[in-house]
């Protein structure tokens, strides 16, 4: 059963409806993204009890009269997931993939539809260009072809280009694939992927961390990247610009500790411009669908199992700050930056913090749109 049908616990990792209520009221109020959901939980010990103690923490960051996400909104969400047949699936439930499990921003919940038990087995991601060349989207459908056919569930955003066309070879062989969503779970973007996005709901699987009816926004696509590298045990980027969305995935695939793989291009293609550099920095170069089987230690010939024993993935070990020092770490930096970029490494001296303090919070206010990276290693406060 989903972990969102769950209503009486029958062991002591089920999740009470009251629990799961609170949950999504968590992650839905203001200020909340999923790093701060989990250590919210981890000094709190329950969603309602880090409900309760949200407006202290908000008033230690220079925010008051804080309120959490109304209740109203929360049972809106469940009712709409629920007249679209969606599945509600909770941060270490057992339906909820184990390989998000691993990494330290993982959603706290997750909206699927269509086969969820493709979440849990192993996946490959694979990204690229929207506009992509006739040699890359001939690229994609082999590699998505390949993999699936060898047991791999094919990852990606369903996006134009190489992302839809992974999808619909991965269709054509197994059905093994699944579609990162940007906004909401019934929200099709682009508009013209409808009919790949039916036929997902049908033999593929569909999730998304954001509520049904959220029409996707700049700062989703990020954080759908993560969800992609997160869920896979290795990307593939098959066209890319040296600046692009794909380049994202790639790097939170490295922080994971994902491998990241890339399909070689000309150097005067600017879509082969990421690529490359991928390949330079040490990525795998990826010639068809059995150097990435051959890298993962898989056999090349399609599967007859449900799962394979590959290497276990790698957990987060860093250890959590107490939250309201967090916030008051946030709080801090913003008062710092303006609309005049300041470089990084001055932003550690004015604060007195070391590299490895500052970076995860940086990355969380730039996630959550607050600040903007500019070249140079400069940082930027968004007005």
């Amino acid at each position: 059963m989903p972990d969102g049908q769950l209503s009486t616990p029958s062991h002591p990792t089920s999740r009470t409806e009251d629990d799961r209520f609170d949950r999504l009221r968590l992650i839905r109020s203001r200020r909340v993204g999923a790093v701060t959901f989990h250590r919210l939980l981890a000094e709190h010990g329950s969603a309602r009890a880090a409900l309760a103690a949200l407006p202290a923490i908000a008033r230690a960051a220079g925010v008051e009269e804080y309120e959490a996400c109304p209740v109203g909104v929360v049972q809106a969400e469940l009712s709409q997931g629920k007249a679209l047949g969606a599945c509600l699936l909770l941060h270490g439930g057992p339906a909820y993939p184990q390989a998000l499990m691993e990494i330290p921003d993982a959603p706290p919940v997750l909206w699927a539809l269509g086969d969820i038990s493709l979440l849990n087995r192993p996946a490959v991601g694979m990204v690229g260009a929207r506009n992509a060349s006739s040699l890359g989207v001939r690229m994609a459908r082999r590699l998505g072809l390949g993999l699936s056919e060898a047991g791999f569930t094919v990852v990606s955003g369903l996006a134009r280009g190489i992302d839809t066309a992974a999808h619909e070879a991965a269709l054509e062989a197994e059905g093994r694939t699944v579609a990162v969503m940007a906004g909401g779970i019934d929200v099709i973007y682009p508009p013209e992927n409808a009919a790949l996005a039916a036929a997902l709901d049908a033999t593929g699987c569909r999730i998304s961390e954001h509520p049904p009816g959220l029409e996707p926004q700049a700062r989703h696509f990020p954080l759908r990247n993560r969800i992609v590298a997160g869920l896979s045990r290795a990307v593939i980027v098959v066209e890319a610009a040296a600046k692009s969305g794909s380049l994202i995935t790639a790097k939170a695939a490295l922080d994971y500790g994902r491998d990241v793989m890339a399909v070689p291009g000309h150097p005067f293609d600017a879509r082969a411009s990421g690529c490359n550099m991928l390949i330079r920095d040490g990525a795998l170069l990826v010639r068809g669908p059995q150097d990435v089987l051959e890298a993962l230690g898989a056999p090349g010939a399609a599967q007859t199992e449900p799962e394979m024993r590959l290497p276990p993935l790698p957990g987060p070990t860093a250890p959590q700050r107490p939250l309201k020092d967090v916030a008051l770490l946030h709080s801090m930096i913003l008062n710092r930056l303006g609309p005049s970029p300041l470089a990084e490494d001055q932003l550690m001296r004015d604060l007195n913090v070391t590299s490895a303090q500052l970076a995860p919070e940086l990355l969380t206010l730039e996630l959550d749109g607050r600040i903007s990276r500019q070249p140079g290693g400069l940082l930027a406060r968004v007005s």
